[in-house]
């Protein structure tokens, strides 16, 4: 199957695509690991997105479209792969349709997971790290047996600053603000599939399953 996967921070989306590729047998293409494996080997592309990081640039849709055209045209993804990460807009998206037409490629599906943006806020803020070991805990889902103190070694618990409201909430915004017009995209090329990720880990993947094979 050719899949791609989104959803918004805390939604658990890098646990269900481990499960997702494991289960179907797939190829996991996440766009970190890619740039990474393009710019060790050496491609065209990998070359070209080091001399923008190099220079502390953001790599340009091109040259990520280049590339991730290069790793789609790889072998390994000649038995299905789950895309994640790219694309994040819908001028991406449309590069990686005209792609995907020139390699005779016909996505399968666009797994969306969903949950409600109180529960991610609970789920991102509630993080814990120990001052002494940097042990995690997470106040609802890994609380420690004495509160703000580490299980460990005893050490003071404290938050991140990344992990407070205003924050996450920016996070937040960030990707709903540049997501939706993508939601919209593939709802209306039929490709959606919302799933609820506001319930166990495996009930999520169950709902992953099932929709796929409808």
């Amino acid at each position: 199957m050719k899949l791609m996967i989104m959803g918004p921070p805390g939604a658990g989306k890098g646990t269900q695509a481990e499960q997702i590729v494991k289960e179907l047998k797939i190829t996991h293409i996440s766009t970190g690991d890619m740039f990474r494996a393009a710019i060790k080997a050496g491609t065209e592309m990998g070359k070209k997105a080091k001399e923008y990081m190099d220079k502390g640039q953001l790599v340009p849709d091109e040259v990520v479209v280049g590339m991730v055209k290069e790793r789609l045209s790889q072998s390994d993804c000649a038995n299905g792969f789950l895309l994640d990460g790219f694309p994040r807009t819908v001028a991406q998206a449309d590069s990686l349709s005209k792609i995907l037409d020139q390699l005779g490629i016909k996505f399968d599906g666009v797994i969306n997971i969903e949950v409600p943006r109180e529960r991610l806020m609970a789920r991102l803020t509630g993080r814990r790290v120990c001052k002494g070991c940097g042990a995690s805990y997470h106040v609802i889902f890994n609380a420690p047996k004495k509160e703000g103190v580490c299980n460990t070694c005893g050490g003071e618990l404290y938050q991140r600053s990344d992990d407070n409201e205003a924050t996450v909430s920016n996070r937040l915004d960030v990707y709903e603000g540049q997501t939706q017009p993508l939601i919209d995209y593939y709802k209306e090329r039929g490709l959606l599939l919302n799933i609820n990720g506001d319930q166990d880990i495996k009930l999520v993947l169950k709902d992953v399953m099932a929709a796929l094979k409808k």
